[in-house]
């Protein structure tokens, strides 16, 4: 899958209606500079060779040189990749926290007005586009209420008065880490309205999926049995239904976090996050390519990865699975 994907990827970036040597030298380039450029960046060569040596490359961490910064792609993403991470695991501990807990509740008290109210909440995280939703909280929190930030990972002031010492390139397990709560409480302000953003696709996700198989779990025969034996219904329904019922909810789950790879694209440009969304957007605003490869290949590597660390925690979970 992911050679296929490097074919493709490798293909579309060849076929863009612009010349990434002009790009590279820049605005009012001769010809010879262009030339001259083709032959460094290897276009001057037949495309099936270009392929060979990009893959040779790859195979070594070497993902080119980007068009923009004039430094190796790798070199930028692992530069920008820890604030997309922190974003994206702060905004699935916010989709679990609360998704979760919706789906128990809407499946316990089926066809109520909590599970009404419940189902079009839910129904909305999943509609609301992401961009739309991040610009009403904007104006909700910031231009209204004042309490939250509009953007940016960090108040600008502290990077010269109080900064953050870089050790994981999360910030609030960094701040934490050195005692600057300074640093934690801005960083933790920053990153709330991102990750709420992010978070209400798969808030409406899981909770949908949660309900739906709590529900199924629910009918079985081992569930009325202790209901009938006068079982509390936090144990009934928190262990013995949620346990049978977390396979479908975990691949949700898994899959929300592949989601938020690429759903953070939108909420980085809009909260001006300064991270791999970001990057790849203004990579694709210019062209550049080696870039848009890179960040194409990873984002497949992360879906082949998660998919495959669900089939392994599936069999764990569920001893009735096996790997055969």
């Amino acid at each position: 899958m992911l050679i296929g994907l490097t074919v493709v990827a490798f293909t579309l970036a060849r076929v863009l209606p612009a010349d990434p040597a002009a790009l590279y030298v820049g605005p009012r380039a001769h010809p010879e500079q262009i030339a001259a450029a083709r032959r460094i960046l290897g276009l001057d060569k037949p495309l099936y060779v270009q392929y060979l040596i990009y893959m040779e490359q790859l195979f070594r961490g070497d993902f080119g040189i980007s068009i923009r910064t004039k430094q190796p792609v790798l070199s930028d993403i692992l530069g920008v990749l820890p604030a997309s991470l922190e974003l994206i695991m702060f905004s699935i501990v916010i989709a679990i926290a609360i998704g979760l807990p919706l789906g128990i509740l809407s499946a316990s008290r089926k066809d109520t007005i909590v599970d009404h109210i419940t189902r079009v909440v839910t129904v909305g995280g999943v509609s609301i586009p992401s961009f739309w939703l991040g610009l009403l909280l904007q104006v909700l929190f910031f231009r209204w209420l004042r309490i939250l930030p509009i953007g940016g990972r960090i108040d600008p002031a502290l990077r010269f008065i109080n900064p953050i010492q870089q050790i994981t390139g999360f910030y609030l397990i960094d701040s934490l880490i050195t005692g600057n709560w300074a640093g934690f409480t801005s960083s933790l302000a920053h990153i709330i309205l991102p990750a709420l953003t992010l978070a209400a696709y798969s808030i409406g996700l899981i909770a949908r999926m949660t309900r739906s198989s709590m529900l199924e779990v629910l009918g079985e025969n081992y569930i009325r049995t202790a209901k009938a034996w006068g079982f509390p219904n936090r144990l009934i329904y928190y262990v013995y239904a949620l346990k049978n019922a977390v396979g479908p909810t975990l691949t949700v789950i898994g899959l929300s976090f592949a989601y938020l790879l690429t759903g953070t694209f939108y909420v980085e440009v809009i909260f001006d996050w300064p991270g791999l969304g970001t990057y790849a957007g203004f990579a694709l605003l210019s062209l550049d390519y080696p870039v848009i490869m890179a960040v194409t290949l990873i984002l497949g590597f992360a879906y082949v990865m998660i998919n495959l660390l669900l089939d392994v925690l599936q069999t764990y979970l569920d001893p009735r699975i096996t790997m055969d």
